[in-house]
């Protein structure tokens, strides 16, 4: 069985910084979700349990940041962008803070635990925060480059991570660049620009309207900020409609940044977004509630055929 995103993460943590002193990893006493246990079996000295103190937590991170240090935080996506929000403005964003901000359970994927659990408006919150990169991950190839490229980069990260296994897009050698998006599917009818589970689901899309005679282009879009502006311009010079797929609000999320890259260069592109519409979601399987919202592979399928008749 495939790894989930969460171990992916965990072990990343081990393998890019159990040698390097300067990793802290801070958990609000979920770390056994998270996966950031793994790390605080190898370098225990250097693992935190703050306790169910989220704001505590992210004060702490700018301590240790002040001090060379560089802190990796931990809690699921819906806490960390709401209880922790305040540090991560002050701290991180205001303060220039090098904090890593990493969002467990992102979407649904905390499927039966319901609408106080389910993450739908961190990327909108966390990306309208002047001086913090927001990146999704995609595959577990993406997830272990985002961790190693956190370390490496000395500036505040919110990265949404999954609670389950996504689809493999990548092989091990991928390259990747910050604020640069990829392309998994080139195609002359649309473009689906998506992030995190729906990069996958979109790709398979794709798949099955090829063989309806429909070309789609599929962009994994996992920098949300900064955006690939030059790659959204070209997607839109090329194909005739975009669409946007994310398991998040439609509102403040991916297709609000490539509505804002599109009305800003005075483009004309039909957009349309695939997402969650301004309501609180609900209890479930992963898989009834992602079919339940439309943002199953089908339900992009039907949604790309209705924007190219």
């Amino acid at each position: 069985m495939a790894a989930t995103i969460r171990e992916v993460y965990g072990n990343a943590l081990v393998k890019y910084g159990k040698d390097d002193d300067r990793v802290v990893v801070l958990d609000a006493d979920v770390s056994s979700s998270t996966k950031s246990n793994i790390f605080a079996q190898t370098s225990g000295e250097r693992f935190f349990n703050v306790g169910i103190a989220e704001a505590n937590m992210v004060a702490m991170a700018a301590g240790f940041a002040s001090e060379g240090k560089i802190p990796f935080v931990n809690t699921f996506a819906v806490f960390i962008s709401t209880l922790g929000t305040l540090g991560a403005r002050t701290f991180a964003g205001y303060g220039r803070a090098p904090i890593k901000f990493m969002g467990a359970y992102g979407g649904m994927s905390d499927a039966f635990d319901g609408a106080t659990h389910h993450a739908i408006e961190d990327i909108a919150i966390m990306r309208a925060i002047p001086g913090i990169t927001v990146l999704v991950a995609s595959d577990a190839v993406l997830t272990d480059w985002i961790v190693k490229t956190a370390i490496e980069t000395p500036a505040a990260m919110y990265v949404r991570l999954s609670r389950d296994t996504m689809p493999d897009l990548y092989r091990p050698d991928e390259k990747f660049e910050l604020g640069k998006g990829k392309i998994l599917k080139e195609g002359r009818d649309a473009t689906i620009i998506a992030c995190g589970i729906m990069s996958g689901f979109s790709l398979e899309a794709a798949y099955i309207l090829e063989k309806e005679g429909i070309s789609v282009r599929v962009v994994d879009m996992f920098s949300i900020k900064p955006i690939d502006e030059a790659l959204i311009k070209q997607c839109a010079r090329e194909t005739k409609t975009i669409l946007t797929a994310e398991e998040h609000s439609k509102i403040g999320g991916l297709g609000s940044a490539v509505a804002e890259v599109l009305a800003g260069n005075g483009l004309g592109t039909p957009l349309t977004m695939i997402g969650i519409n301004d309501c609180y979601t609900q209890s479930g399987p992963y898989k009834d509630l992602l079919k339940a919202y439309e943002l199953d592979v089908n339900s992009i399928a039907d949604k790309v055929k209705s924007c190219i008749r």
